[in-house]
């Protein structure tokens, strides 16, 4: 679990960051998954946009991600849902203890 001030770090690292998913009528799905998981071992934070006729909510989205792709949930802002998952490979993130 990350901590309150590990939290505000990842959130002042999306800040600039651009949606690179976006989670549309379908919802979530296994193919959605596993592309945000190649993303994430290769950037390790980013943001996923859910639009307006996606039929899920952003929070079961969120949870939904969060669960399958084992990634932390660091906040939802308006639409977009902000994830940070340490990379095996090429981590370049170094969170504050």
């Amino acid at each position: 679990m990350l901590t309150g001030k590990q939290k505000r770090f990842l959130r002042s690292k999306a800040h600039h960051l651009d949606p690179i998913f976006q989670v549309g009528k379908g919802g979530t799905n296994e193919n959605m998954y596993s592309q945000i998981n190649d993303a994430l071992e290769a950037r390790e934070l980013i943001k996923v946009s859910v639009l307006q006729n996606c039929e899920e909510d952003k929070d079961t989205v969120a949870e939904n991600l969060t669960e399958k792709t084992g990634a932390e949930l660091v906040q939802i802002i308006g639409n977009t849902i902000v994830l940070y998952k340490e990379s095996k490979e090429k981590k370049t993130i170094e969170l504050p203890s």
